[in-house]
């Protein structure tokens, strides 16, 4: 290996680890605020990159029925809880049942995008809400229970997000057309435009989820639920719609991740699912708690995978998960049990 391959091998290290980084963030910010591993957040790239393609090859993304249907779906569990004397925020149901759907309907439908800004605008809007009817259909019934029972339903959301993906695109895979055509050559290395995105977009995105987190009344909200959610809840803050947020936020950062890999690599219906384990190798890194240390954890995964695609390209799944190992044992010597929070 010289040193130009190994600066081609880091150019590839960043990008995806740029992206790792983003799921990472995405995992992370559900975990800490709803306790809730979100396996499926991989899926949300996928469709993200599918509903896309499905844009810029002049059809209707089949994710909008997906978006109609759970939204249908959780309007009638909100009118059951309503009728059985439960308390409903109408407001916020109203918007992720109603209004966000009828935006996404009416922007596929009726305006039908065709400069990439307008379709990325509207694949972000047809993937927000999803976040938030998943939380509102599949976790918030279970708010209570542990850690592994959670886990256990987004193994199983997983499969049925998977099933989904699979019947709505079809086994083929898409890519879509790059953001930047860019050409650049530094040092005789050859840095493409969509490569600069990726990075670019990564960085504006952690700098305003930091500002988000540090500066805002509704971050700071999220950090508190994060930190104590009981506390939180006596002190006025609506811990259930925190939970709409945060999956809204990880849906906006799957669906922008699935926008950014498009046009570099084709992407499938389950193509998401080796992402999402690869940003929660990063979010381990980072505890499930730091979002720095996540970061770093995302650079580092995405620097081994491209150096040992080098060294031993038929074993880098392997060495990359394999890295979740001394991570945990080095974890484990410094924790102490603790029993869990309600």
């Amino acid at each position: 290996m010289d040193l130009q391959i190994a600066l081609l091998l880091g150019q590839d290290g960043i990008v995806n680890g740029a992206v790792y980084g983003l799921m990472a963030l995405a995992l992370v910010l559900v975990f800490s605020v709803t306790r809730v591993i979100f396996i499926p957040q991989g899926e949300f790239v996928a469709f993200g990159a599918l509903s896309m393609a499905a844009l810029q090859g002049g059809r209707a993304p089949s994710t909008l029925w997906l978006l109609l249907a759970l939204a249908m779906a959780v309007l009638a569990v909100e009118a059951w809880r309503w009728k059985r004397g439960a308390t409903v925020d109408w407001r916020s149901a109203l918007t992720w049942c109603v209004a966000f759907p009828a935006v996404a309907a009416a922007l596929v439908l009726v305006l039908k995008p065709t400069s990439l800004a307008a379709q990325a605008l509207t694949v972000l809007v047809l993937i927000a809400p999803l976040g938030p009817l998943l939380y509102r259909l599949a976790y918030r019934p279970l708010a209570d229970a542990s850690v592994l029972m959670l886990l256990i339903v987004s193994v199983a959301l997983h499969g049925v997000l998977v099933g989904l993906g699979l019947f709505f695109f079809g086994a083929e895979g898409s890519r879509t057309s790059a953001f930047s055509e860019l050409r650049l050559d530094l040092g005789g290395i050859p840095v493409s435009g969509q490569s600069l995105v990726v990075v670019g977009v990564t960085l504006v995105l952690v700098i305003a989820m930091f500002w988000f987190f540090g500066r805002s009344m509704i971050g700071k909200a999220l950090r508190a639920t994060a930190i104590n959610r009981v506390g939180a809840r006596l002190s006025g803050i609506p811990t259930e719609l925190s939970g709409d947020l945060s999956f809204a936020l990880a849906a906006v950062i799957g669906a922008i991740s699935g926008l950014l890999i498009a046009p570099i690599t084709t992407v499938y219906y389950d193509t998401g699912f080796l992402i999402g384990l690869k940003g929660f190798v990063a979010a381990i890194v980072g505890g499930l708690a730091s979002y720095p240390l996540a970061l770093a954890g995302a650079l580092l995964v995405g620097l081994l995978e491209a150096f040992s695609s080098f060294w031993a390209s038929a074993y880098k799944e392997v060495l990359v998960f394999t890295l979740i190992i001394p991570v945990l044992w080095w974890r484990s010597l410094r924790s102490h049990h603790v029993e869990d929070e309600e």
